[in-house]
């Protein structure tokens, strides 16, 4: 493993553009559980029932029953150190964007600047029916929240049913395809359309970085250093190994 970690230390320094594509697993260490896993969110919630666009329109109190359990999870959750070790990435320019598949804005929170929000944000709410727009803690707690016109308010989340956002397709597509490394971390890589980043880096010539707990779909095919463990853990080191190079180059100079 220490091997596999410096030579993706030595990728990420040498490449000229590298993002990184983050799941689920990336914030199960920060207290939120994968909702697809078992005795995840859509084990006790029909996700047709709780978390499809036309469910919320129908019974927006009824999707409020689990969007209450889910606005707890998030309240209380911090960034861990994988979120820190991309944000560090950032900051020593190493790390162009992250493409996060999360809502929790724990990447921000963890001092990334740039990041592409796939399916959108839980930190803001907006009025289907008037447009208006809140920061959730201009709410003070109101659960369901209530839009000034007596409407109730929907998470800028992207429900099942709804497109993902034009903008985050556009530029995760532009960057997957000049990126010269990809990190994939937290991830199974089987969720539509975020699947096809990973396969259009590595059409681009990529080198593909997967950080999981266990071998994915990716991991045979597309994967060319596979880091088993946890995110926090491999990032850690991922970043430790990555100082170390930079300091050695600054010696050299």
């Amino acid at each position: 493993m220490e091997e596999r970690i410096k030579k993706a230390a030595r990728t990420i320094c040498q490449s000229s553009i590298t993002i990184a594509l983050t799941g689920a697993g990336i914030s199960v260490e920060s207290g939120i559980p994968d909702f697809r896993s078992s005795g995840g969110l859509w084990e006790r919630f029909n996700p047709i029932e709780y978390g499809s666009i036309g469910a919320f329109k129908a019974n927006p109190e009824k999707v409020w029953q689990m969007l209450r359990e889910v606005s707890h999870l998030l309240d209380s959750a911090r960034p861990n150190p994988a979120h820190r070790g991309l944000g560090r990435l950032q900051e020593l320019g190493l790390l162009h964007t992250i493409i996060t598949q999360n809502v929790d804005y724990l990447h921000q929170e963890g001092g990334a600047t740039r990041v592409i929000e796939y399916h959108g944000n839980a930190k803001t709410l907006s009025c289907l029916w008037c447009d208006q727009r809140y920061n959730s803690d201009e709410l003070g707690g109101q659960l369901p929240p209530k839009c000034s016109c007596g409407k109730v308010l929907k998470p800028d989340v992207v429900f099942f049913g709804e497109p993902i956002p034009l903008r985050a397709l556009q530029e995760s597509f532009e960057l997957a395809s000049t990126c010269k490394a990809l990190l994939v971390l937290g991830t199974s890589g089987e969720v539509a359309p975020a699947n096809t980043i990973p396969e259009t880096a590595k059409r681009a010539g990529a080198t593909i970085i997967e950080v999981n707990l266990e071998p994915t779909v990716l991991t045979n095919y597309l994967t060319d250093i596979f880091l088993q463990g946890k995110a926090s853990e491999m990032v850690t080191e991922l970043v430790k190994e990555v100082e170390i190079i930079i300091a050695e180059n600054y010696e050299n100079l």
